[in-house]
């Protein structure tokens, strides 16, 4: 729908199969022009997440918008808006490239001038122009993935679904579909599934990151791995009276506090603002406590989603969804 920021956008959304709950209170939104990682253990439901943005399965319960549409009312006009890539990538093998990308254009509307120009332009982008008189059942699966890949950006949807694109491509191969999906990106918002942590935080703008359906995490990867960031130090002073202490600052998660020997206190704290360190600071020279041993720890972003995918799924704050 033109003029719609929010292109992506599910409130609560559940999927039920016989024996398992897929997806389990899933809320985010996406914004028009962001390209968005997908990530999780295998069974989290990525797939099922973008089988239901893409209008292949419906929601169990809760709000699906694609594109400004209802997908329980207006599939239909928000699938228009989206070129979607399944894992399996169907293909014809019996059509030569060049004819299976024409009839895909012209299953999306295209005619004339217009389809024969986006050909062209698809066929150079993708690399496929070597290859265009080949039929598909000859061709390797890094080119049939760029077949797959051509068939979804033929209409220029706003919207892109890709489900392990990188899947069982060599390394230059992943090399040149990246560069293809940035160049995409520029006019399409995009949303791929993912296995591959290496240059993450260069190729998207935020990860999301399921565990057993649930959402556990949704921001830029920098932010992801910062939020695992600890601080550590030590306090003269006992436990109970610094345990209260931390009580008036805000934003603390995880807070471990150890006693020591002459009546110093270690604290471990994970969370809280940039400004943490100062405010511990300050928490001492008010108290007249003497501090000590102040450090930082980091994770990168692969120990945080190890983290994330590894201990049992929290639910994470619903205002997450707005974050740009």
């Amino acid at each position: 729908m033109p003029g719609t920021d929010i292109l992506l956008d599910l409130d609560q959304v559940t999927r039920s199969f016989a024996r398992c709950e897929a997806l389990r209170g899933v809320s985010f939104q996406i914004r028009r022009g962001e390209v968005v990682a997908l990530l999780g253990p295998n069974g989290s439901g990525k797939t099922t997440l973008l089988r239901i943005l893409a209008g292949v399965l419906t929601a169990t319960s809760g709000r699906v918008r694609v594109g400004g549409c209802n997908m329980a009312t207006r599939s239909l006009e928000a699938r228009r808006q989206t070129g979607y890539l399944p894992e399996s990538n169907p293909l014809c093998p019996e059509l030569r490239v060049t004819e299976y990308l024409k009839w895909r254009g012209q299953l999306h509307g295209l005619r004339g001038k217009q389809l024969a120009a986006r050909l062209r332009e698809t066929i150079e982008r993708g690399g496929l122009a070597d290859v265009s008189g080949q039929l598909i059942s000859n061709l390797s699966h890094g080119f049939r993935q760029r077949v797959g890949l051509a068939a979804c950006l033929l209409h220029e949807p706003a919207i892109l679904l890709l489900d392990e694109p990188f899947a069982g491509l060599d390394p230059a191969q992943v090399v040149a579909t990246r560069q293809w999906l940035a160049k995409a990106g520029e006019t399409s918002t995009i949303l791929y599934s993912t296995h591959m942590l290496a240059d993450l935080e260069t190729d998207c703008r935020r990860a999301l990151i399921l565990n057993a359906g649930r959402l556990v995490a949704f921001d830029t990867p920098q932010r992801i791995a910062g939020s695992f960031t600890r601080w550590h130090a030590e306090l003269q002073t006992d436990e109970p009276t610094l345990a209260a202490a931390l009580e008036t600052m805000p934003g603390l998660t995880d807070t471990r506090l150890k006693p020591l020997e002459d009546g110093w206190t270690a604290i471990s704290i994970r969370g809280g603002s940039q400004d943490l360190p100062a405010a511990l600071e300050e928490c001492a020279r008010s108290r007249q406590w003497p501090l000590r041993h102040m450090r930082q720890t980091t994770r990168s972003f692969a120990e945080a989603y190890m983290r994330l995918t590894t201990l049992p799924p929290l639910v994470r704050n619903p205002a997450q969804r707005s974050k740009s």
